[in-house]
């Protein structure tokens, strides 16, 4: 609780300086591993994954935080070379490569162009590495888009353009849903970072106000250099604020949505996509269960 309201109510500059001191301290245990030779590798984290439930031709996307696994031989690549020597050649894997930082209100006030061949992600490292490997498509959406490498790459980011809403069903995350999915927080919360969560917001009649009242019209440029024009709904700071996705986490375990485990240093959690999706749907009908109200309609 006390965390929860620092979080609210400290001013920016004071949240940033403690981000950046967390990453110096958590740098300089990195360094003192490599040192020690002590490191991760593609065979240890491969058997990681194994453990945790990830399997042949699976569909995964992967919520990451390379820091948490611990120091790794190689880096991002290493990390995701062993993610296809789980899921292998028939497998498909995806990461978000969502180019903003903060709020997506506040980004596309500052940057209202996304330019798919050349934007960014801040997801992280990793997401970033992958963003650039040879074979990676890319969803052409200005605030939510994800690269995807595998037989189902197409499939899941050629729909995402022109969608007033990130997450309805022409989206990576829903679609990802329809191919018995998974959802892989490596080293990530829900409370940080499970973006799917938020397609009950697109699933239902949705009562509450968690979009912004004002459409963004966003420039886009594809692949080609061809530039149009998107329009795009972003969610309201104020209900933002109020969401409590950890909370959740106790009856996605109980309803058999989500499992636990680590993968070398990282706490993780592997989630059934669709299954999630059906849990959120069922409880927000009957108890009225939301990211907004964990505990429904109490």
């Amino acid at each position: 609780m006390l965390k929860k309201l620092i979080l609210k109510y400290a001013p920016e500059f004071v949240l940033d300086w403690a981000k950046a001191l967390k990453k110096k301290q958590r740098r300089i245990q990195l360094e003192k591993q490599e040192k020690s030779n002590v490191a991760h590798t593609l065979e240890s984290l491969a058997l990681d994954l194994r453990r945790i439930g990830l399997q042949p031709n699976d569909s995964v996307l992967v919520h990451s935080s390379l820091s948490k696994i611990g120091f790794v031989a190689g880096g991002s690549q290493t990390v995701i070379d062993a993610l296809f020597d789980v899921i292998g050649s028939q497998g498909t894997l995806l990461f978000p490569s969502f180019p903003a930082l903060g709020r997506n209100k506040t980004h596309l006030q500052e940057y209202p162009v996304f330019d798919l061949k050349h934007t960014e992600s801040r997801m992280g490292s990793m997401t970033e590495y992958f963003r650039k490997l040879d074979g990676v498509l890319r969803s052409f959406h200005p605030t939510d888009s994800v690269c995807a490498k595998g037989p189902l790459a197409e499939y899941f980011t050629n729909s995402h353009f022109g969608q007033l809403t990130p997450y309805n069903e022409y989206s990576p995350f829903r679609k990802l849903c329809n191919k018995n999915g998974k959802i892989l927080m490596l080293g990530t919360t829900l409370n940080g970072a499970c973006t799917n969560l938020h397609t009950l917001e697109d699933a239902v009649d949705f009562i509450y106000p968690v979009y912004d009242e004002k459409i963004v019209d966003v420039k886009m440029i594809d692949m080609n250099g061809v530039v149009s024009q998107m329009k795009t709904k972003v969610h309201n700071p104020d209900y933002s604020s109020k969401r409590n996705c950890d909370a959740l986490k106790p009856m996605f375990e109980r309803e058999g949505a989500l499992v636990n485990g680590s993968v070398g240093e990282a706490n993780c959690m592997l989630i059934d996509a669709d299954k999630l999706l059906e849990v959120m749907v069922r409880n927000y009908n009957e108890k009225g269960v939301t990211m907004y109200t964990p505990f429904g309609n109490k």
